[in-house]
């Protein structure tokens, strides 16, 4: 059950501030937790945990393929592995093992894989990964997930400690704005409604949810009601959900921090397709690289605005 927040604004804590106290948690709880980092400690807040319990947290260096070898390898032995590394890193540079290591050889090991898209910010387009959700969903028994703000991180991270096999989990490390209120919880394959509508349905993820809500509001006083849906689970998607809301309102706009290539955009339209096609359009990264700047800057440069989204309701809406 979760319940939604009445005004936007940013989380109180950072990111890479829950995971760490999340893996401390689970460590002084007893946990067979053993998280693993590609010489990121102090990107992701792990210097504290890793001086304070070295027996559970491994600096493993700049050899992400290693990171992801060593993990299966722990998970034999019935440790409960959590990488984390840049979603570059994580996906790009380590397709190989997360096919034969993980996925292939069904190991329980969870990728926490952070600087999603254009919140990595400073470090450029080397760094800034726009296509890693659409290389992992390709995978047979991945399960995809892009958490929202804090409060989601830190109960889907309180959840992946009991569950098995390969889970990816996209996120930002700084503060994300606020979606939710404190004690909800989520239901992993399942997207939350977020605000009902008539006339259009705006589907996003991660750092888009809260424009999707902006623009949502902009919608509102043309006199246009638009429903929200954060859609955190990519893969399995929530078929029933988007299938409801394309009979509803007839339009859909998805809106993601990613390629519209094999990301959100395109598991979703897999589903209209197949099921109850429906006028569409994808807010996202459209065939670039990223760049150095900040976010506000990347997200104006990249079209992951709430205006973007709403000139892409706009296209739909003119057609009604």
């Amino acid at each position: 059950m979760f319940n939604v927040v009445t005004q936007l604004e940013n989380d109180a804590v950072e990111m890479r501030k829950v995971y760490a106290g999340a893996v401390r948690r689970q460590i002084e709880a007893g946990a067979p937790i053993i998280a693993l980092e590609a010489d990121l400690m102090s990107s992701m807040a792990m210097d504290g945990v890793h001086k304070d319990h070295p027996q559970h947290v491994i600096n493993c260096g700049i050899m992400e393929a290693n990171v992801i070898g060593v993990a299966a390898g722990l998970s034999l032995t019935g440790r409960v592995p959590f990488v984390h590394t840049f979603t570059a890193f994580a996906s790009r540079r380590c397709f190989d093992q997360l096919f034969m290591s993980l996925d292939y050889q069904r190991n329980n090991v969870k990728v926490i894989a952070s600087d999603a898209g254009v919140s990595a910010c400073h470090n450029g387009g080397t760094h800034m990964s726009f296509e890693d959700m659409g290389i992992v969903r390709g995978l047979a028994h991945s399960v995809v997930l892009e958490v929202t703000d804090a409060t989601m991180f830190a109960d889907i991270l309180r959840q992946l400690m009991d569950m098995r096999g390969f889970y990816w989990v996209r996120t930002i490390r700084k503060q994300a704005t606020r979606i939710y209120q404190e004690g909800s919880r989520f239901t992993i394959g399942k997207g939350n409604l977020l605000r009902d509508g008539e006339d259009v349905t705006l589907i996003a993820n991660g750092i888009m949810v809260a424009e999707a809500l902006k623009a949502a509001q902009m919608l509102a006083q043309q006199g246009v009601s638009a429903a929200v849906i954060d859609m955190f689970t990519l893969k399995p998607i929530d078929r029933e959900l988007i299938k409801t809301y394309a009979a509803k309102t007839g339009r859909i706009v998805t809106c993601e921090n990613h390629s519209i290539h094999n990301g959100l955009g395109s598991a979703v339209a897999e589903v209209l397709a197949e099921e109850c096609p429906t006028p569409m359009r994808r807010v996202g990264v459209k065939e670039r690289y990223g760049q150095v700047g900040t976010q506000a800057f990347l997200q104006q440069e990249y079209g992951l605005t709430a205006e973007h989204i709403l000139e892409a309701a706009g296209q739909l809406l003119a057609h009604r």
